[in-house]
């Protein structure tokens, strides 16, 4: 099938693809307008709009109406991260792995968490407070409260062979979630998990995730000193 003879929308978002990955069209250019292309390509107008509106939506081309569609200057970039198993993280650093729990709990969600994480009032949560070791050395310090309500059946769940972060992975599913990283400073119980002076620098990730509309976990998890974290875009 030639260009002129398609009249998928599909196959001339293809073609739109190959012009600005071969720098046909390069970025801040004006491409040519619905009209244009539908003669070029032999389709109706409808079609190539189509295609101009899904690649708009993903940021290759900005449309401005009465000035055309152009190739975005600086499109986005994406990265999808998953949810990471610290056991296999721990493996693949060639080391054996083992985790406890510290303190288990069933309360009510502490104030400062309502923003990031809404539930009903007096909805209760499973708080757990745990350790991962990585060679019997302190890894990853884990502090999570869990929805009762959306995972009912964590309320029993004993975590002696897996851990919370395995086992909500493997059993509760997620449409979204949100992450974020920064930097904190040992207080006096992270000292004392880690071995490290009070005020040293730590790597901490907090992170939530939702099933719908419904709140599953957040969990905080401060990582020994030193730590880096390595990702692929």
């Amino acid at each position: 099938m030639t260009l002129r003879e398609a009249n998928s929308w599909i196959l001339i978002r293809e073609e739109l693809l190959r012009r600005i990955h071969d720098r046909i069209w390069k970025p801040g250019d004006l491409i040519p307008g619905e009209a244009e292309l539908a003669e070029e390509f032999g389709c109706a107008r409808t079609t190539v709009n189509r295609a101009l509106r899904d690649l708009a939506e993903t940021g290759l081309v900005t449309r401005r109406r009465k000035a055309g569609t152009r190739i975005a200057v600086n499109p986005p970039h994406k990265a999808t991260l998953t949810i990471p198993i610290v056991r296999e993280e721990v493996e693949a650093r060639g080391a054996t792995y083992r985790h406890a729990v510290l303190e288990r709990d069933i309360r009510k969600l502490p104030p400062h968490l309502g923003g990031a994480f809404h539930l009903p009032d007096g909805a209760d949560v499973l708080f757990l407070r745990s350790m991962h070791y990585a060679d019997d050395q302190p890894f990853i310090y884990e502090e999570r409260y869990t929805n009762i309500a959306a995972v009912p059946e964590m309320a029993k769940a004993e975590f002696k062979d897996i851990s919370a972060n395995e086992w909500l992975v493997q059993t509760a599913p997620y449409t979204g979630g949100d992450m974020v990283f920064f930097a904190a400073n040992a207080d006096e119980t992270l000292s004392t998990h880690f071995g490290a002076p009070v005020g040293t620098a730590l790597f901490v990730v907090e992170r939530s995730t939702w099933n719908g509309d419904e709140p599953i976990t957040h969990v905080r998890m401060t990582y020994a000193p030193g730590y880096r974290m390595r990702t692929n875009l």
